[in-house]
């Protein structure tokens, strides 16, 4: 995972203030620091259990990781030998990975328990060693770093743990220059630069062909490391699209500029051929399109919109005076625009407009929609300092719109002082070359000029870019597979940065997503300034982050998802694991990793508290679903969806697509699939070489059914599979009947549960064997305090106690008869509370339980007799 960066699956921020968290049977009011009682129970996992029954699934994992060979993509998925494997992983970050040879034991021991079968060894390059695996000069791998790794991945593959390798996260290449405003960690020109691709070639020669001492295996032989990673995050045509590279210096200006200038000669072989391609010509400007652009008539016409902070705004001398006096929650909640805009797609805009601030700001300018769900048709920042500066640009909206607007927006984090006038838009204002132009003398393409050019000249610049692309992936690969002679599975980086068809060429798709990310709105990761939007994601009518990560797969390849969570202290985050773990499953995915285990060096293990916004080792109502979830997808409980919905593009309509909506915009959505096809069907984008056929049985629609409520808190989830059963969501909706099961929650905290039931040694729910229960809902520290009503934010104060959580009402009933059914709590280390039992009541022909938060636990045990 790396930071600053937009993230897949947060909240839409384009419109409405945020809502109020629903709390059941309480007034939060003045938000109080988190105790227990109403409801919490304190409850904390052991860092180091690693101990049998019901809650230790680790027969699920061959042993030891790499038995049967290394790990290959064929016929579509992940096989070790003959058998099919799939990848129910976590992250470990920065010092994490590095952890002493006793702790190494337990964590060990303790991932397989929860049936954790790889892990994915993340940022071990961005910080120097001992947060690191490299020295000081970010180029020579510490030896004492790399003794610990090499102990923990042994250990690991004891346990039928695997390894995933990342060679390029965050390192950077301490001998080229840098400059202001670059992309962190020299994203983009790094898949370009020679000198740095030679500097990420060694350090993958060094770590991979390094022989670890307690397995006597080099990693680029070691079965039990199932996938590499080249460049994590990290893409030239996506750090492109968001104008990170626009005013990069030489010498990567100048190497662009020598290349693109070469791939053109090399295409068209004289001028003339050129200028026909292009369709060499300008297109003028068309009228004026806005109301009272130079604010002649004070603002009629412009709507201001403040969703939070303070500001105000008047009229001077014709110009536009925005004055934020108090910064906002978000920067976007103070702006202004004009709606009632009729947009044509692929059509050049011209917008022209004069403006200064009080001292340097960045503003950021959209066309968009001016209604529900307000969506960007195109988006770019301008740097303003107190020069007065003339903006011109042009742009070309990614679709129609009947009532678009013009934003202008960004400046709300701090104070500040807009002056804007002349501000104009018409449509044309396209050149194909500029004065002086030729074969062999076109500039390179600046994002922010990109509209200026002809159709036909963006879509030559697409696919250089592409070129470029294709020819560091592909050049990475065959060094890492030939050269370095690496068995296992290696991939590129993740669908979003890259094109899938640059990225299929590799062994396989990987993505990430997170839910409700957190936002900071002045200053990135300040951890005392940052919001969530604290809302649940199952059953929400537009699938969260599932319809993205669905439609970005390629059928026909492996398709994996390295970094997913709903990040805390979301109050819902007990949902997490079954979600994606069922949704995977349903479409048949090969791979998901929770972000992240852990962060934290300096074996900082037993924190009995949640620590921060992504590790998961203690976060108790996480860790807990996580046997159910590797049940669900390793195990292989929920099958795959029967009927399938699969987008066939050509070369062309990528490029299309990407010249129109960027990197971000090449999802099956862009070639005509739709959001409830992903969360109903098996959905995917072929390439052309595999498109399975529609299914001739209709899907049960039980098995995974996602049911939206009437807003975005009262949706639900239920998953039906024979020997997994789930209700996650509102309890509004009632009980949930699942096969010959019912599961109805009871009113609590926020009138909404995580349910599982998994039969871990019985084929169903009425046979002989064991189910694991879980029922999870709110999780905190002791001492966490939310800085208001709506729970969007607890700043720092996420508690010095140890961990709560929620003991959620239930009654669970049976097909199995009262007579043969025993059930019990389960303590922190999954064990039978012997003098606590509970009552199994008859039910008709089956049974009935009662669970709640007198029991003091967020697991049970069931074991039905013969």
């Amino acid at each position: 995972m790396v930071r600053m960066k937009s993230w897949w699956g947060s909240a839409a921020v384009l419109a409405g203030a945020l809502t109020a968290a629903n709390v059941h049977a309480q007034d939060v009011g003045t938000p109080q620091p988190l105790k227990a009682g109403e409801g919490m129970i304190p409850f904390v996992l052991p860092w180091d259990d690693a101990s049998a029954g019901v809650t230790n699934v680790s027969d699920l994992l061959p042993k030891p990781a790499g038995k049967d060979g290394p790990v290959q993509a064929r016929n579509g998925h992940l096989y070790a030998g003959d058998r099919r494997v799939r990848f129910f992983g976590v992250n470990l970050c920065f010092g994490a990975n590095f952890p002493s040879h006793d702790a190494a034991d337990k964590l060990a021991a303790r991932m397989a328990k929860f049936g954790i079968n790889c892990v994915r060894f993340h940022h071990m390059d961005t910080s120097a060693s001992p947060n690191g695996l490299v020295k000081a000069d970010r180029k020579t791998i510490d030896p004492e770093r790399l003794e610990r790794l090499d102990y923990l991945i042994a250990r690991l593959k004891e346990h039928g743990v695997y390894a995933n390798l990342n060679l390029h996260v965050g390192r950077k290449y301490p001998d080229r220059p840098e400059w202001p405003g670059m992309p962190s960690y020299f994203k983009g020109i790094d898949n370009v630069d020679a000198a740095m691709i030679e500097d990420q070639k060694q350090y993958a020669r060094d770590l991979l062909h390094h022989v670890n001492p307690y397995t006597k295996t080099r990693y680029a032989d070691e079965p039990a490391v199932a996938i590499v990673e080249i460049n994590n995050e990290n893409a030239l045509f996506q750090d492109w699209s968001g104008n990170r590279l626009d005013d990069m210096p030489d010498p990567y200006s100048a190497d662009m500029q020598k290349r693109w200038n070469a791939f053109l000669t090399d295409k068209y072989k004289s001028d003339a051929a050129m200028r026909r391609a292009w369709s060499v010509k300008e297109v003028a400007k068309g009228p004026e399109i806005l109301k009272n652009g130079s604010f002649d008539r004070d603002v009629a016409g412009w709507n201001f919109e403040q969703h939070s902070g303070k500001a105000r705004h008047e009229t001077t001398e014709g110009r536009l005076k925005l004055i934020v006096e108090q910064p906002a929650e978000q920067s976007w909640h103070i702006q202004f625009n004009q709606p009632g805009l009729r947009f044509k797609p692929d059509t050049p805009y011209t917008l022209r407009f004069r403006a200064r601030t009080n001292e340097p700001a960045k503003l950021s300018i959209n066309a968009m929609q001016a209604h529900a769900p307000w969506k960007q048709l195109w988006s770019v920042q301008q740097d303003l300092t107190s020069e007065w500066k003339t903006v011109e640009m042009v742009f070309r909206p990614a679709e129609a719109d009947e009532n678009g607007r013009i934003s202008f927006s960004g400046l709300g984090d701090k104070k500040l002082t807009l002056e804007i006038d002349d501000v104009s838009l018409a449509e044309g204002g396209v050149m194909g070359l500029r004065p002086g132009e030729g074969l062999g003398k076109v500039a390179w393409l600046r994002h922010r000029d990109f509209g200026v050019r002809t159709p036909e000249a963006q879509s030559d610049w697409i696919r250089f870019l592409w070129k470029l692309e294709d020819d560091y992936w592909s050049g990475m690969y065959r060094f890492v597979k030939e050269d370095l002679g690496v068995k296992c599975v290696v991939l590129g980086t993740q669908m979003g940065w890259s094109p899938a068809p640059v990225q299929a060429k590799l062994d396989a798709i990987d993505s990430h997503s997170y839910w409700q990310h957190p936002r900071f709105p002045h200053r990135q990761w300040d951890q005392n300034d940052w919001t969530i939007n604290n809302v649940p994601m199952a059953g929400r009518a537009d699938g969260g982050t599932l319809p993205r990560l669905g439609l970005s797969r390629v059928v026909g390849k492996p398709f994996l998802c390295t970094e997913y969570n709903h990040s805390a202290p979301n109050t819902y985050g007990s949902e997490t694991a079954p979600i994606i773990a069922a949704y995977a499953a349903r479409q048949d995915w090969d791979a998901v990793f929770l972000f992240a285990y852990s962060h934290r060096g300096n074996d900082e293990w037993g924190t009995g508290r949640i620590t921060s916004f992504f590790d998961v080792d203690q976060n108790p109502a996480k860790m807990a679903t996580l046997p159910a979830a590797a049940a669900m997808f390793i195990r292989g409980d929920v099958p795959r969806a029967t009927q399938t919905a699969i987008a066939t593009p050509t070369t062309n309509d990528w490029i299309e697509a990407s010249r129109l909506k960027g990197a971000w915009g090449l999802g099956g959505e862009a070639f005509g699939l739709t959001k409830e096809q992903a969360l109903t069907r098996y959905v995917g984008i072929s390439l052309g070489w595999h498109s399975p056929a529609e299914a001739t049985e209709p899907d049960d629609g039980r098995t995974f059914a996602w049911q939206p409520g009437t807003d975005e808190k009262l949706g639900h989830l239920s998953i039906d599979a024979k020997r997994s059963k789930a209700f996650i969501g509102s309890i509004k909706a009632g009980p949930a009947r699942l096969g010959d099961v019912t599961i109805t929650p009871k009113p609590n905290r926020q009138d909404w549960a995580a349910v599982t039931l998994t039969a871990i040694d019985g084929p169903d729910f009425r046979s002989p064997g064991r189910i694991l229960l879980t029922a999870t809902g709110d999780a905190g520290n002791v001492g966490m305090k939310w800085r208001d009503a709506a729970r969007t934010t607890i700043g720092t104060d996420w508690g010095k106690g140890s961990s709560l959580v929620e003991g959620i009402p239930a009654v669970i009933e049976l097909p199995a008869a009262a007579s043969k059914v025993r059930a019990w709590p389960l303590d922190e280390k999954g064990q039978r509370r012997l003098n606590a039992p509970l009552k199994a009541e008859s039910a008709g022909e089956g049974s009935r339980i009662t669970i709640g938060p007198e029991a003091k636990t967020l697991w049970y045990e069931i074991e039905i007799g013969r």
